[in-house]
């Protein structure tokens, strides 16, 4: 017999089922258009302009990707549904940070409280399900940065993950460490950001220095993972002549 669904695995369903019910109906402006070279074909137009009607994968990515439709809120109205679907079965590698930054030019947060309370419970809820699902269809590293495009901030996915402690959430935490530290202890964003990346790279390191080394400790991290958290406590310029450096050049 199968387990049965965890609740944020059913807060995750509920939420895709309220996108379409909010999102059933809509269509891009009748009037929009893009590149045929670049973007595709009047009939594949047509389909946006039509309420409803799936799209292939390959139309669908080349739809949220696209950085110049004359209505970007309207085309991401059209497309949300089957577009959250496909986010949360994986996986978004290599696209993560350009489909999260699909939602933020759709400035979702601008739209009527319904529609905007549907996307923000969404985002909320796959979040909320990767981190405590041990094996999550898109890895942890890769929703956040989802997440985090899509938002404009890190702070309020980092505090959700503050309140879930243990496993799984903490393996997924030394999993994220072992893949972050290294752009990280260099002063660098793990991902390429839009508009606020020291914003966002302060905040991440610095709650990454209050809160990964207890958690990855009881964890059983390895003790050079420890001490990559602890370099990042420091100022970037003293991390290299600290005698826990490991003399690897960036």
């Amino acid at each position: 017999m199968s387990a049965q669904p965890s609740l944020a695995r059913l807060r995750l369903h509920a939420a895709l089922d309220r996108l379409a019910v909010t999102f059933a109906g809509l269509t891009a402006r009748s009037d929009e258009h893009n590149c045929v070279c670049h973007w595709g074909d009047a009939e594949e137009l047509a389909l946006l302009k039509t309420a409803d009607a799936e799209l292939d994968p390959d139309l669908l990515r080349r739809t949220w990707d696209a950085p110049d439709w004359t209505d970007h809120a309207s085309v991401l109205r059209r497309i949300l549904p089957q577009f959250a679907r496909t986010l949360v079965g994986g996986p978004v590698a290599p696209w993560q940070a350009e489909a999260g930054r699909s939602f933020a030019r759709g400035r979702w947060q601008r739209w009527p409280a319904e529609q905007a309370g549907a996307v923000r419970e969404f985002l909320h809820a796959w979040w909320a399900d990767t981190l405590t699902d041990p094996s999550p269809a898109v890895p942890v590293p890769d929703v956040l940065v989802v997440i985090t495009e899509a938002s404009a901030a890190v702070g309020p996915w980092l505090g959700v993950w503050k309140t879930l402690t243990g496993p799984p959430a903490d393996a997924h935490l030394a999993a994220l460490v072992e893949q972050w530290e290294w752009e990280l202890i260099g002063g660098q964003l793990p991902w390429s950001g839009w508009d606020n990346e020291e914003e966002i790279r302060t905040e991440l390191t610095a709650w990454l220095v209050r809160n990964a080394p207890a958690r990855l400790r009881a964890h059983g991290a390895p003790p050079e993972l420890l001490n990559r958290i602890r370099l990042l406590g420091l100022p970037c310029a003293d991390r290299w002549e600290d005698p826990g450096w490991d003399g690897r050049p960036y």
